[in-house]
């Protein structure tokens, strides 16, 4: 029989995404406490230009996790950690400089976990390789973020030390780290790449391209194991998206869209809870098995097209920018809280 098992390695990846969410959060914060604390305004705007690409990248993880499919917690020993370090930024232990000189190593730490995630990912699946590519960008201004830092403590470190000046050439150095946040690279990396305001049909568009990885991945396999895991997150990744869209899409489209065609993907989603629970009781080493999964990536590939052709050029025609993007909002919110009640119900009954 098919089970839905999570695998352990997509789990630590989720962990690891959760943690990385976790450390985003406290170096926003520490930012702000930094940008009220300092009395240096050149620095204090280079802090805030720092912030502004923190707070964009906490939206790009946010999606992330929600596209990734697993909704994870970090490890005790990290939130350990971050709490041990609030206490330490928001205390008088720690010189200003020393502050800074923390949160530089907690750059480092955000950097190495996205490349160590990235590695991961190419062991894992191509699936969860789309789902992490928007990591690119925060890895790149990460590490951007690192040299920036490191001009910033020598200036404070020798004015704490010495009282004086630092040589300004070190600027130059800062100036460079900021060349290459908002310079032709970077830019060239977050227009690729996942940003906040991402539209309803971006955000549609990367699930649909992640479930057909994923039926890609299954049908060229010959490892039952490997075909039983991408079977558990077609199943997860599905479900949550169907919901969503049923939940938040369909009854927004539905005036614009006409009643028998948004009546129709209704339908045929209805159907796919129905086909997962026949394939459960299949081996997934039977030939007809495979043959199953294909008529069923028939049909979501059929009602992909039909959404990306008819229904996304309806909203198009009927909601302006900022509607497509407060309705995408809405879909990862509403399916973040599915998944997370997936993984519930999913826990109760092991």
């Amino acid at each position: 029989m098919v089970t839905t098992l999570d695998d352990t390695k997509r789990n630590a990846i989720g962990a690891k995404l959760a943690g990385m969410k976790l450390i985003q959060q406290l170096l926003i914060d520490n930012e702000q406490q930094f940008i009220r604390e300092c009395s240096d305004g050149e620095i204090v705007e280079n802090l805030r230009r720092m912030l502004d690409d923190d707070q964009k990248n906490q939206g790009i993880l946010a999606t992330v996790i929600v596209q990734y499919g697993i909704q994870a917690q970090p490890k005790e020993n990290l939130q350990d950690l971050v709490q041990q370090i609030r206490q330490l930024m928001e205390g008088n232990e720690l010189s200003f400089s020393e502050k800074v000189f923390q949160h530089e190593l907690l750059k480092h730490q955000q950097v190495m976990t996205g490349l160590v995630i990235h590695k991961a990912a190419q062991k894992v699946g191509a699936d969860v390789m789309a789902a992490i590519g928007p990591l690119n960008t925060i890895n790149f201004e990460n590490r951007a973020h690192q040299e920036q830092l490191k001009g910033i403590l020598e200036i404070l470190a020798v004015r704490e030390l010495t009282g004086q000046e630092a040589d300004q050439g070190i600027w130059a150095r800062v100036q460079d780290a900021i060349a290459a946040i908002s310079g032709a690279v970077g830019s060239a990396v977050t227009q690729s790449s996942d940003k906040q305001d991402m539209n309803i049909q971006d955000v549609l568009r990367m699930d649909h391209n992640k479930v057909n990885i994923l039926f890609t991945e299954l049908l060229q396999s010959n490892n039952p194991q490997k075909i039983q895991e991408y079977f558990g997150q077609i199943v997860k990744d599905l479900s949550a998206h169907a919901h969503a869209e049923e939940e938040v899409v369909y009854p927004r489209v539905r005036p614009f869209y006409g009643e028998a065609n948004t009546q129709e993907l209704y339908d045929e989603q209805a159907r796919w809870p129905i086909v997962f629970e026949q394939l459960q009781s299949l081996s997934p080493s039977a030939p007809e098995f495979k043959d199953r999964i294909r008529q069923l990536m028939e049909e979501v590939m059929d009602h992909v097209r039909q959404e990306e052709s008819t229904m996304f050029a309806a909203i198009r025609n009927n909601l302006n920018t900022q509607e497509t993007e407060e309705l995408a909002t809405q879909f990862k919110s509403a399916k973040s809280r599915i998944q997370k009640e997936i993984a519930r119900t999913r826990g109760a009954n092991v």
